[in-house]
């Protein structure tokens, strides 16, 4: 009798546990789809104001627009050298940037012209800044004649003539590819044909 008692109370403890086991997975397939549910609920309470228009750089570096904008700008090495001959080229350029604050790559990229800029001392004065809607538009028409199929777009012009563009990313580097476009050597950004 006390051989069956003890078979029957290891049965029962042995049943127990694995239902445990059973019970713990499902728990844990719970919690992953709760995570799961909670970052894209997280993702979209994080999407940011679109904002339309001219802008200044403030507008874009400040809130809520500087948790991509500052991070980016700080972290991003500026190949000194190149910048050193961009510098004298810049002079009587003027830029107009069309860029999506929706837009990863213009998060990317517009920081770091920005901060080029800044290594070279050369005053925001010269850019035109202007962010577009997911269909690339403005309520002005701002991108009317200009062909802006990609954001970012850097529009480079002397004397009111545009010289060439950057379009959504260089092909080199942004330093390497000013250099490239104001010293007049061949360029082509990575949609020419």
């Amino acid at each position: 009798m006390k051989k069956i008692s003890y078979i029957i109370l290891a049965l029962t403890f042995f049943a127990c546990k694995d239902g445990k086991k059973t019970n713990s997975t499902e728990n844990t397939e719970d919690k992953k789809e709760i995570e799961i549910t909670k970052e894209v609920i997280d993702e979209e309470e994080e999407a940011l104001p679109i904002i339309v228009g001219t802008q200044t750089r403030e507008a874009i570096s400040s809130e809520p627009y500087d948790s991509w904008f500052a991070p980016t700008y700080a972290t991003y090495p500026v190949d000194k050298e190149t910048a050193e001959k961009v510098q004298p080229l810049m002079a009587d350029v003027n830029v107009k940037i069309f860029m999506g604050t929706w837009c990863s790559d213009s998060q990317r990229e517009v920081p770091q012209f920005y901060k080029i800029l800044d290594k070279m001392n050369i005053s925001n004065d010269i850019i035109t800044l202007i962010t577009v809607d997911e269909d690339k538009t403005t309520p002005e028409n701002l991108e009317e004649g200009l062909d802006i199929t990609n954001v970012p777009t850097f529009i480079f012009y002397k004397d009111g003539k545009e010289i060439n563009r950057i379009v959504e990313s260089p092909v080199i580097s942004l330093e390497k590819d000013m250099l490239s476009i104001l010293s007049g050597e061949d360029y082509k950004h990575i949609y020419a044909e």
